[in-house]
């Protein structure tokens, strides 16, 4: 590939997922404000757009949109990688549409699910009640959901050693310990495998052995 061949490729590969892409961009703009705000005010300003128990029972929609647009961590590259190498294949595969009913399916149910979780933790006196105002805000739900869906994007049997090292990889933080995020990680993924039908009809599946045979010959 010639050099100077290369940014109108990467121009090109970004053009073809437009939702990654904008919603990649909403992050770094997110990242740097919060770079410019004190300690005290981020976390009280994460803390009104949190899906937790609180903010969920006042103002459902807007913490579960508003929740999705900042990084808690504000380290920002590393979801680009992610972004580039999970939601932009997913999304050329499926397209915008179904791309984002696959995140937003993940996104909203999985954090649902996990602060019932946490609500039913307070209850039993597990959790203390100040856990009703914990900060759980991010993308990671929706990335949990697409990564699932990706297996169907695979070959078999290449699709069973890929969805076992998906299961283990969310599967494994429940045996010791789990939090309510971990178990809003694995309903993520149980989210993103039970979105199938959104699958059908988006051609044939990726084989990594015809691919390998391509490049030997």
């Amino acid at each position: 590939m010639r050099i100077e061949r290369i940014p109108a490729r990467v121009w090109a590969y970004v053009r073809s997922a437009p939702g990654t892409y904008v919603w990649l961009g909403t992050l770094f703009v997110t990242t740097v404000a919060l770079h410019h705000m004190s300690p005290e005010f981020e976390q009280h300003f994460l803390r009104q757009r949190s899906t937790n128990i609180h903010e969920l029972s006042r103002t459902p929609v807007r913490v579960l949109v508003a929740s999705a647009m900042w990084i808690a961590t504000g380290h920002w590259v590393p979801y680009a990688l992610l972004y580039t190498v999970v939601h932009a294949p997913a999304e050329r595969w499926l397209g915008t549409a179904r791309w984002l009913a696959v995140c937003a399916l993940a996104h909203v149910l999985a954090s649902v699910t996990s602060e019932a979780v946490l609500l039913k933790a307070i209850r039993d006196g597990m959790a203390p009640y100040s856990a009703v105002n914990t900060l759980d805000i991010g993308v990671s739900y929706a990335l949990a959901g697409v990564v699932a869906v990706l297996a169907y994007r695979i070959a078999t049997p290449w699709r069973y050693g890929y969805l076992l090292a998906v299961l283990v990889c969310f599967g494994l933080p429940l045996t010791d310990g789990p939090t309510f995020t971990d178990v809003g990680h694995f309903v993520a993924v149980l989210i993103g495998l039970g979105c199938r039908p959104l699958v059908r009809g988006r051609g044939k599946a990726w084989n990594p052995k015809e691919t390998l045979a391509s490049i030997r010959g």
